[in-house]
């Protein structure tokens, strides 16, 4: 991947362990030549830590996307580090216990609009945040879980990622005239910090496993990362409004 994204600056969300996606994201990106910013929300000492085993130290804004005085601010703060975004990478999703685990008919709105907010609407906002930092055009690139099937357990978060989904297709309709893709890559079931917050995801992890046609390591992030430092290259200028399935090849396949 040397020299794929050669020159770009780019800003990268959820960062919390090194074995997160997004940390997988911001190595790769710095292995094949770019500028990283990364940003973190309440652990910002740990993410700071976690920056520092990149390859190059890399900066660190708080950033909270359900705060409107952080997102205007954004541009300014992320302007102290670089001149500009070529591309920009949602990961971030959170809900509430009771919206997880199987009590989606029981689930009170408050905890579901809390899932909305930070994990579908939050795309919106954070790429109405960076807009002035991408006068040349460039590439918003999220993170998903396929939601095009219903999971046991996943409840009111695969809601909030159908509707993530269904947000970067309007977002690719409305920046399209300012040069910018907006596009999906849903990968599938790793051993991430957030999947632990997940209640039986032993369920995904046995069933990609065991059925995906290419396999499955649910302990190694890369595949999904490249897929990501992909579409934030020069190398899909015409693909914008698309999901790309990093999961072995298990949505393929029938149950």
């Amino acid at each position: 991947m040397s020299g794929l994204l050669a020159g770009k600056r780019l800003l990268v969300t959820g960062v919390i362990t090194d074995a997160s996606i997004a940390f997988s994201v911001a190595k790769l990106a710095q292995e094949a030549g770019a500028t990283v910013v990364l940003t973190g929300f309440g652990r910002l000492s740990l993410v700071e830590r976690i920056a520092k085993r990149l390859p190059q130290p890399a900066p660190v804004i708080e950033l909270d996307v359900t705060n409107q005085e952080h997102l205007d601010g954004l541009p300014a703060k992320v302007r102290e580090h670089v001149d500009g975004l070529d591309g920009v990478v949602h990961s971030i999703g959170f809900a509430p216990q009771s919206a997880l685990g199987g009590t989606f008919l029981e689930t009170p709105w408050e905890d579901v609009s809390q899932a909305l907010h930070v994990s579908t609407f939050s795309y919106k906002s954070l790429a109405v945040a960076c807009l002035p930092l991408m006068d040349a055009g460039g590439s918003i690139v999220g993170l998903t879980f396929d939601a095009t099937k219903a999971y046991p357990l996943y409840d009111w978060m695969g809601v909030a990622k159908a509707g993530l989904e269904s947000a970067s297709r309007y977002l690719a309709m409305y920046l399209g005239k300012h040069g910018i893709r907006s596009n999906m890559v849903a990968a599938g079931p790793l051993r991430t910090m957030a999947a632990k917050s997940i209640p039986g995801f032993s369920n995904f992890e046995d069933a990609y496993s065991q059925h995906a046609p290419l396999g499955w390591d649910l302990n190694d992030p890369e595949p999904t990362a490249r897929a990501v430092c992909a579409l934030l290259s020069d190398w899909f200028p015409a693909t914008t409004g698309e999901m790309v399935h990093v999961d072995g090849g298990y949505h393929a396949r029938a149950a």
